[in-house]
Parts: C-alpha cells; sequence; structure tokens
C-alpha cells in the first residue's frame, strides 16, 4: 500500500512546515489528486487515520479534492473525460490520447496556527 508512504511523506512536510513557521496546530492538509493518479482514495483516508497520531496532528483533517481524469486525442484533437488508459477518442475512435488532467499528486495547502 503506497498511499501509506505517500501519507508518511506528507505528514513530514507539515511537521517541516510547523517548525518553520513556529505553529503548533494543524486544522487540516488538504490535496488535489488526480482520478488517473493511481491512488486508492479509501487507502489514503485509511493511512491517514492511522499516521496521524501525534499530538499535532491528531485533530488534523484531511481534505481531497479528486481531480476529474481528461484527454487530448493525438488525431483529431477532441478534448474528453477519460476513464482508463485505454479509453479510445470517442469522436473518432483512435487511442492516441494525451492526458493533461487527472494524474496530479500534490499538497495545495495547510491550514494552521
Amino acid at each position: 500500500m503506497h498511499e501509506f508512504s505517500i501519507i508518511t511523506n506528507i505528514i513530514e512536510i507539515v511537521e517541516e512546515k510547523l517548525k518553520q513557521l513556529n505553529a503548533n496546530i494543524v486544522h487540516d492538509v488538504e490535496m488535489d489528486v488526480g482520478e488517473m493518479a493511481g491512488i486508492d482514495f479509501d487507502a489514503l483516508d485509511f493511512a491517514w487515520q492511522h499516521a496521524t497520531k501525534s499530538a499535532l496532528l491528531k485533530d488534523a483533517k484531511l481534505v481531497v479534492n479528486k481531480i476529474e481524469a481528461r484527454a487530448k486525442c493525438e488525431g483529431c484533437s477532441h478534448e474528453f473525460i477519460i476513464n482508463d488508459f485505454y479509453t479510445p477518442c470517442p469522436k473518432c475512435g483512435i487511442f492516441k490520447n494525451d492526458i493533461f488532467q487527472g494524474k496530479e499528486l500534490k499538497v495545495k495547502a495547510i491550514n494552521i496556527d
């Protein structure tokens, strides 16, 4: 389950920011996660619940913005929602697509005091 290592890395980032800013409380951590990022959202939530037992993070919430996957057909330039890596273009039917949205995995904001 690589979601646990992702959460562990996020916690390290948050704890470093707390030290830099001399803050004591984390209210929430907001992330953008694309639907094609290879992340199991339930596993991510489970990992957060179990990894945030430290005093600074015990009440912090994880806010996940799910980013819809979108692709552009390399043949006809049609843009469309894509559900997997093997979805053909709904306009021309070819399989050469450039996924330009939906692979994100980043911390967007940390709300601290």
